[in-house]
């Protein structure tokens, strides 16, 4: 009997920890699962994606509105200096 009881408690441990992972890593296991189920499908085509833009900048800069002043967002920025005297 203690090895069915043992065999019991691995099985339900192993349930709970496949359970645990499943909801701690959702998202990154839905993309994972979603990229593979891309490249298994034989109608996808990788070409056919519309919301892709290829002449995208990897590191866009960011733009500044054109009624603010550069130079008080600047300013604003600075590190300011304390005198302790």
């Amino acid at each position: 009997m203690g090895g069915l009881t043992s065999a019991v408690i691995a099985i339900a441990g192993v349930v709970l920890g496949w359970i645990t992972i499943e909801i701690a890593c959702k998202p990154c296991l839905d993309q994972g699962r979603q990229a593979l189920d891309r490249s298994l499908n034989p109608d996808y085509d990788p070409d056919d994606d519309q919301n892709v833009d290829i002449r995208a900048p990897l590191n866009p800069t960011p733009s500044i509105p054109q009624d603010s002043d550069p130079k008080a967002q600047s300013a604003a920025s600075a590190p300011k200096v304390i005198d302790i005297s």
